[in-house]
């Protein structure tokens, strides 16, 4: 008879008890694993896009080998079948990312182009330095083959173009500059590169001649959008100013006339979110739509004797949404909204309940699954950060009779509450992209939020009824002072002092760990779920702490910001303006180029940064300048200038135009008191949105 050792009669107690709470734990959870399936689904596709190179075969192989093992393993115990599924989900996650990337693949331009541009319009909008904007496909370049022009550019317009109304499906020729689109301005910034590479834009420029029409719209599929500029217009001319403007944009996207100035009043008062054509609108339009048609039908007591009211107004919600989102354009955000609001109607078809956790997984999954890429966007992070937190709270006080209030009470309550909830919920991802936190976004959201849907939504709605009649101009009318108010609002809170605070950029893992702990907060079920809140602490104490870069270099040359006690100081007061905004937002910094210019105290072009001698040489002569410069043997030379490969063979360190367009933007962090460059590009062809002949 074979006898067992005492240490491993130990390890075998030990395991039976460590099975034993595994097992509980997952049995706990059962019912309730659902709704991890987009979070597991996330943290595959962030992977992929974290990813210094594109993985390869090899890779995936050796992934799917380790899965492999682990089926194996599940055949042994039960207990890590959930385990096993997760990370399928995150396998899962990874491979669609890499096959979308590769589905939306199109040429990206190669070089800097000058000359005609031929192009159909396909979208129209407005530039952050307000210019009129147009996207073109059907692309002819001169001297350009074919299959080397990108399918889709974006031009902006500057100077006199009077002569040019644009419509969708008008084919337009200009004489303009386009380039590649380009990367981030900083290391771990915003890539605009990637960015443009998923909505298909292979060039971008500007031009400052006329831009002139020389084919009439055309295009059957371009029908909707010709159809929503008309309502866009016809709207504008009721409604003139920018009250029209707002109701153009709440109704068809449309936001080409909304001045800056509006747009920033909205933003910091935070009202921002009203203007975009997103979950908010689409649950108050199919809401009001629902609501409409299941108390008229419920008046006709043949229909409330004998028909499924309710679903009836599901079905009519459902078309509802479906127009709205034709008539907006379908752009990725109120897509992602129609999807959100399909699922909890088509719910209700099936007689489930519709404000779930898990009809919210399951149109986060529905969104990731057609475009992985949203998952990297604030309109996904905020949207669907707010939907699970509202439904986490209010399912929190549904379950506790204790906390009914009046129906007036009780109706104040939640909109003071979800207006609070949604705040807290968006406030990290809306600071971490923007850089900045409305802080009387409460009292703004609590002054407009129930006056867009008791007022301005619903007339939009009428004034879709009646458009038909010709009487649309009922319902917009109805609107016009619920706008109004809106923007009165902003204009009021956006004028109080304090009204927002700027705020550094996060390190790169911060705002993954702190989703991950609010998620585990609200998706796991016992008190355990506590923990949570552990990982959301460490990320914004991280977030606190974090480290901008002493020295940042424009990937021209032209441009130099350096970490001052006031603040960063600019090397030119305008130029390059995008860069230097990225870089003043980054920091925190609500200063304007010109005002942190002010700041540069350099006499001549020599300046100090820790320990180490820098020179920045541009414009006339910066090339015999720099060469001057570099002669001493020692510090950094950087310049505007195009040396060749001297660089190479230079006896100090040298930045040229040249080098640059290699190594991209540079920033420098201290380090034993000197600073260390650091480039910002990856290596050509790393990954598919970076050309190999970058």
């Amino acid at each position: 008879m074979q006898r067992t050792s005492p240490g491993g009669s130990r390890i075998a107690h030990v395991w039976h008890r460590l099975r034993g709470r595994g097992a509980a734990l997952v049995d706990a959870q059962r019912g309730h694993l659902f709704v991890w399936s987009p979070v597991c689904l996330g943290i595959g596709i962030g992977t992929y896009f974290a990813l210094p190179q594109e993985p390869g075969f090899l890779g995936w192989g050796l992934i799917a080998s380790a899965f492999g093992g682990m089926f194996l393993a599940c055949l042994y115990t039960r207990l890590l079948v959930p385990i096993l599924v997760a990370l399928t989900l995150v396998l899962a996650g990874g491979l669609l990312a890499g096959a979308r990337t590769q589905l939306v693949a199109d040429p990206v331009l190669g070089f800097r182009y000058y000359g005609p541009i031929e192009g159909r319009i396909l979208a129209i909008d407005r530039s952050a330095s307000d210019k009129m904007r147009l996207t073109l496909d059907r692309v002819v370049l001169a001297r350009v083959s074919p299959g080397d022009t990108p399918a889709k550019v974006r031009l902006s317009l500057h100077g006199d173009q009077r002569f040019l109304t644009p419509s969708p499906g008008m084919t337009i020729v200009a004489t303009g500059h386009l380039s590649a689109p380009r990367g981030p301005v900083e290391p771990g910034g915003f890539d605009f590169q990637r960015h443009a590479w998923f909505q298909g834009l292979g060039a971008v420029g500007y031009t400052r001649t006329p831009v002139l029409a020389v084919h009439p719209p055309e295009g059957r599929w371009l029908v909707i959008h010709r159809v929503r500029m008309s309502i866009s217009a016809h709207v504008q001319g009721i409604l003139p100013g920018r009250t029209g403007a707002f109701a153009a944009a709440i109704t068809t996207g449309d936001r080409s006339g909304m001045d800056l100035g509006t747009l920033e009043a909205l933003r910091i008062s935070n009202l921002a979110h009203l203007l975009a054509i997103s979950g908010l609108h689409m649950g108050m339009l199919t809401g009001f739509v629902f609501g409409a048609v299941r108390l008229g039908l419920a008046l006709v007591p043949h229909a409330a004797l004998f028909w499924p009211i309710h679903k009836v107004a599901a079905h009519a919600g459902l078309a509802a949404g479906a127009l709205y989102l034709a008539l907006s354009g379908g752009n990725v955000a109120t897509e992602r909204a129609f999807i959100m609001v399909a699922v909890m109607l088509v719910a209700v078809l099936f007689d489930q309940r519709a404000l779930t956790l898990r009809a919210v997984a399951l149109a986060a999954v529905i969104v990731l699954v057609r475009r992985p890429e949203a998952l990297l966007g604030p309109g996904f992070q905020m949207s669907f950060a707010a939907t699970a937190a509202l439904i986490a709270v209010f399912a929190y006080f549904r379950d506790r009779d204790g906390w009914r209030l009046p129906r007036m009470a009780g109706w104040v309550a939640a909109l003071v509450i979800s207006s609070a909830v949604a705040g807290l919920a968006t406030a990290p991802f809306a600071a971490a992209h923007f850089n900045r936190v409305p802080h009387f976004g409460l009292i703004a959201n609590l002054a407009s939020v129930p006056v867009m849907g008791a007022l301005v939504m619903p007339a939009a709605v009428l004034a879709a009824v009646l458009a038909p009649l010709g009487l649309s101009w009922v319902g917009l009318k109805v609107m016009a002072p619920g706008i109004a108010w809106i923007l009165s609002v902003a204009d009021e809170v956006s004028g109080w002092d304090g009204a927002v605070s700027h705020v550094p950029a996060p390190q790169a893992g911060v705002l993954p760990m702190l989703a991950l702990g609010a998620l585990f907060v609200i998706l796991w079920q016992g008190r355990v779920r506590i923990a949570g809140v552990v990982p959301v602490i460490a990320a914004l104490a991280l977030w606190s702490v974090a480290e901008r870069p002493v020295l940042l270099v424009s990937e021209s040359g032209g441009l130099v910001g350096v970490m001052t006690a006031e603040g960063r100081a600019l090397s030119k007061p305008r130029g390059e303006g995008f860069a230097a905004q990225s870089w003043l937002e980054n920091d925190g910094d609500g200063a304007s180029q010109p005002l942190a210019h002010e700041r540069w105290q350099v006499d001549g072009a020599a300046f100090d940064v820790g320990d180490t001698r820098f020179w920045l040489e541009t414009g006339r002569g910066a090339r015999e300048r720099a060469l001057a410069d570099c002669s001493r043997g020692s510090g950094v030379v950087i310049t505007s200038a195009d040396l060749g490969n001297r660089w190479k063979t230079a006896p100090c360190t040298l930045y040229d135009s040249g080098r640059l367009a290699q190594t991209g933007p540079l920033a420098a962090w201290m380090q034993d008191g000197k600073p260390v460059l650091r480039p910002t590009r990856k290596a050509p062809g790393s990954r598919p949105w970076i050309p190999a002949d970058q």
